[in-house]
């Protein structure tokens, strides 16, 4: 679903945001992406829906290469990603309904279905009874929920947020990385980062870690055989 193939993001400055960045995530899968604040978590993402572009390598959504679409093509690939933002992005001038509705409208749905959809993506979020309320008089959470509602109402295959927990406590944030482990279930491909690397461990889907816009390797396993300072029983 996801392929960075050696991707590195050069400023005009010359400073390096990411290097050599290079992972493949499979279809259906749920990974964290972790690592401290500035660490280049937030330019993978923006890398995935084409908000940036890679100076050398390439990165592969769903076996399309990104920096290659054309401007006619970039509406359906982000289309088929929902995007979740920390700051939410929602908008203060229109209802909680009409947030989660503006979705399907700009993704060109067909208009009769558009209220029954909203409906359920609110109902999975829990916001159905708030649906008229303004979104301003909602809680840090559900304002994040809502962020889930509009971000997945189009059913897509792949949906990435980029650190969803960092404005709410520990109970709320488990409460949103359940509502992702839902949609998980349902084959949605997720990628979530994260600086809560805690929270990360604690849910137990794999980590793929960063530190100075460089992937950290995982430890590699030894055994026994290979440890200097384990005993010998034998």
């Amino acid at each position: 679903m996801i392929q960075f193939n050696d991707v590195t993001l050069r400023y005009p400055t010359g400073y390096e945001a990411l290097k050599r960045v290079r992972f493949s995530l499979p279809k259906g899968s749920f990974h964290f992406l972790t690592g401290h604040s500035g660490a280049g978590k937030s330019t993978v993402l923006r890398l995935i829906y084409r908000a940036a572009v890679a100076s050398e390598g390439t990165v592969l959504v769903d076996g399309r290469n990104v920096a290659q679409l054309s401007r006619k093509q970039l509406p359906a690939l982000r289309r088929s990603i929902g995007v979740i933002f920390q700051d939410f992005k929602l908008l203060y001038d229109r209802s909680v309904y009409d947030n989660v509705a503006l979705a399907m409208e700009v993704a060109g749905h067909d208009p009769a279905r558009v209220p029954g959809q909203v409906r359920r993506a609110l109902q999975n979020v829990g916001l159905l009874e708030r649906m008229h309320q303004n979104p301003i008089s909602l809680s840090g959470g559900e304002q994040q929920r809502l962020a889930i509602a509009r971000a997945t109402v189009n059913r897509p295959p792949l949906v990435i947020a980029d650190e969803p927990t960092g404005n709410l406590d520990k109970e709320m944030g488990r409460h949103i990385m359940a509502l992702f482990d839902a949609l998980h279930e349902q084959g949605t491909t997720l990628l979530v980062a994260t600086h809560d690397i805690d929270l990360a461990a604690g849910i137990g889907h794999p980590r793929i870690e960063m530190r100075d816009g460089e992937l950290i390797p995982p430890p590699l396993e030894t055994s026994s055989d290979d440890d200097p300072d384990s005993e010998d029983f034998s």
